[in-house]
């Protein structure tokens, strides 16, 4: 909990500093659920959300619903240290909830709670949650800087494809492939082996999400040799090496059934 205190989300997390170039603290939570998965697995089951916003009796609260912070007490005591401290800091000694509620007993530190959160909190709940005033989801974030948020976005993005396709089959072979591309040595038992498979087995792995190694391998050549013809500092013939060709007439050749132009072609039509 004191951790959450003293480090605010941009200090930890790109997640943190997309939601601080929000232009509302609604657009910055649902930023933050967005891209969630960059800061909590999943795996632990629960909701795949960071939070929720339940409406109910004209109260509205904000829940944490992954089971995450119910096995991990100290998670949820940061994650509500850090949100109401974060606004403190923002707008002045003001408490950002009205009350707090924790799923787990009351740890002995009660004390600690009152100093930080200044509101009343009840432990031994049915939901890690915070009951607060409907007017915050519209307090705008001082300063927000769009250009920032729409970089950052960007990148999170590109974490995002990067985790998910790091839980498939394809997209296992495909981040052991890059380092090997170059050797020329990326047979299907090789990756397969890496991967602690059989051949066989990686075979129906694969064909199981409708991927043929082949295919992959060739797409996977065709998509790094246009990064590396792109950023136009090596040349063709290393392009063709880096790509897994020991021919560059080989690669030429494949480079024109890619694309249907010869590698120089693609360079003189990129400048």
């Amino acid at each position: 909990m004191l951790f959450g205190e003293a480090f605010s989300m941009p200090e930890l997390s790109i997640v943190g500093l997309i939601g601080q170039s929000a232009e509302t603290a609604m657009d910055a939570f649902t930023q933050m659920n967005r891209y969630v998965r960059l800061m909590i697995d999943s795996d632990e089951g629960g909701s795949t959300d960071w939070f929720e916003l339940i409406q109910t009796e004209g109260e509205v609260w904000l829940e944490l619903p992954s089971n995450i912070y119910v096995d991990h007490i100290e998670l949820a005591e940061s994650a509500f240290a850090r949100m109401v401290s974060g606004y403190a800091r923002e707008v002045g000694d003001v408490s950002f909830a009205k009350a707090i509620h924790f799923t787990h007993e009351d740890p002995g530190y009660r004390a600690e709670f009152d100093r930080i959160f200044k509101v009343p909190v009840v432990f031994g709940s049915d939901k890690n949650a915070l009951l607060i005033d409907e007017a915050i989801l519209s307090f705008e974030i001082p300063q927000p800087n769009r250009y920032v948020f729409g970089i950052l976005s960007e990148r999170a993005d590109a974490l995002l494809k990067s985790l998910e396709s790091s839980k498939t089959i394809k997209g296992q072979v495909e981040n052991l492939l890059i380092p090997v591309l170059h050797t020329g040595e990326a047979s299907m038992e090789l990756i397969a082996g890496k991967l602690g498979l059989s051949r066989q087995t990686l075979y129906r792995k694969l064909k199981a999400e409708g991927v043929n190694y082949e295919k992959l391998l060739d797409d996977l050549r065709h998509k790094m040799a246009l990064h590396y013809l792109s950023g136009k500092k090596v040349s063709v013939n290393e392009t063709a090496y880096l790509v897994g060709f020991s021919d560059p007439s080989a690669f030429s050749r494949a480079f024109k059934r890619w694309t249907g132009q010869s590698p120089r072609g693609a360079i003189a039509g990129s400048t």
